[in-house]
């Protein structure tokens, strides 16, 4: 059997300087979508500049709760993650897991 792919919790930088949350299997694609402003209503009005951070997680479900979380934090608290000054909700780590994505 095959090790099923993870699922990606990552942050979007947008223009406006906001942060939009979301999950993905393939966040460059993801990245790509909301880039060409086919991804989620918010990321269509406020276009993305780069993708801030990146988490990975075994599967749908923790990812899902991860970013439930992550979007009840303050614009503050979320930037203090980013920068690897606290931990990231739901798995503890401090440090994102690859910021090359979507760049």
């Amino acid at each position: 059997m095959r090790n099923p792919r993870p699922w990606w919790l990552y942050l979007i930088e947008c223009a406006d300087g906001t942060l939009y949350a979301g999950i993905a299997v393939d966040v460059a694609a993801r990245y790509a979508r909301h880039a060409e402003g086919k991804g989620a209503r918010y990321t269509r009005a406020h276009p993305p500049v780069r993708v801030a951070a990146m988490w990975a997680y075994p599967d749908r479900s923790a990812a899902s709760k991860a970013e439930y979380r992550l979007k009840r934090l303050t614009a503050a608290q979320k930037r203090r993650i980013i920068a690897g000054e606290a931990p990231v909700p739901g798995c503890g780590r401090r440090e994102p897991a690859d910021r090359s994505a979507g760049r």
